[in-house]
């Protein structure tokens, strides 16, 4: 008998494969509506980074099957291409791109969607701060196309991973939205740090002129000044500060950062007055002196064979 992965003997990974369902997180929004009922009455959805389209399959199912109401526009968008989906318009563009938000408005007849999701995720590292920082880049660009695309007293429901940002994650949400929620659907497994927020009756402050804002690649001071409202010069700067492309604190580099010319050591110009280690140091050198006066004293000392000589 073949070995089994931990996916084969999940429950949801099982039920999604006896009922259809492209992916076992189609249960996640599922569980997601039975508690806050994000689906009811929507006619107008869109599904960003959709591939391979679990979440739109939801969509596809209970908005335009099983009410077979014509008026349901759903647009899926991601930059890589999913397998067609009854009623399900696909965009394969990127989401920090003024013309994807353009696109998606075009297909609504210039009205804008009622609910707004988002199950994208980066490829996770296991190192739980840099996929925490990369991850809320990621919903900062579905917030930001979400400004533009989101009718008054829509809904938004992205992924995040829990860490110790989330409260400030849920401060900065509250400025959009009237209720903002953190929910763990019981399909996402109990071992990972993803949770959901569900933000509903989304209201833009007065005078906020919506910006795709991408943190990791635009100069946040130039984004705050592209607009006249004082509102946005206000909201735009809670990012992240510094990005990847910096240097990481937990590693160790070489100082020569130039290849072409020789490192040259230089001492410090202010050393620590009493540093935590200088009793570690203390009595390493302690230990060393003992160590060398033992040594020194045992080549001294003759051997038996030696004295009876």
């Amino acid at each position: 008998m073949g070995k089994t992965s931990k996916d084969k003997r999940d429950i949801y990974y099982r039920l999604a494969k006896e009922e259809g369902w492209r992916a076992r997180s189609a249960f996640k929004l599922l569980h997601i509506d039975e508690k806050f009922h994000i689906l009811k009455d929507v006619t107008r959805a869109v599904d960003l980074c959709a591939a391979p389209g679990s979440w739109s399959q939801v969509l596809s199912k209970r908005l335009y099957e099983d009410r077979k109401n014509d008026d349901v526009k759903i647009i899926a968008v991601d930059l890589q291409a999913m397998a067609p989906l009854p009623g399900v318009i696909q965009i394969q563009g990127d989401i920090t791109k003024l013309s994807t938000a353009n696109s998606i408005i075009e297909h609504f007849g210039e009205k804008k969607a009622q609910l707004v999701i988002c199950d994208g995720a980066p490829d996770v590292t296991g190192l739980h701060d840099i996929d925490e920082y990369i991850q809320s880049q990621l919903l900062l660009a579905a917030l930001s196309i979400t400004t533009h695309v989101l009718m008054p007293g829509g809904n938004f429901v992205a992924k995040i991973f829990r860490g110790k940002d989330t409260s400030l994650l849920y401060s900065q949400l509250r400025i959009f939205f009237e209720t903002v929620s953190i929910a763990k659907p019981h399909s996402s497994r109990n071992s990972s740090i993803e949770a959901f927020v569900v933000c509903q009756n989304y209201k833009c402050p007065e005078g906020y002129i919506p910006q795709m804002i991408n943190p990791m690649v635009d100069d946040v001071k130039l984004i705050a000044s592209a607009t006249e409202s004082e509102v946005n010069k206000q909201i735009i700067p809670f990012v992240v500060c510094g990005d990847l492309r910096g240097f990481d604190s937990d590693m160790s580099y070489s100082l020569n950062l130039d290849p072409d010319s020789t490192y040259t050591y230089r001492e410090v110009i202010q050393k620590p007055i009493s540093p935590a280690y200088k009793e570690i140091l203390d009595k390493l050198k302690s230990c060393s002196i003992k160590h060398s006066a033992i040594t020194i004293d045992h080549q001294e000392t003759p051997t038996d064979t030696e004295s009876k000589s």
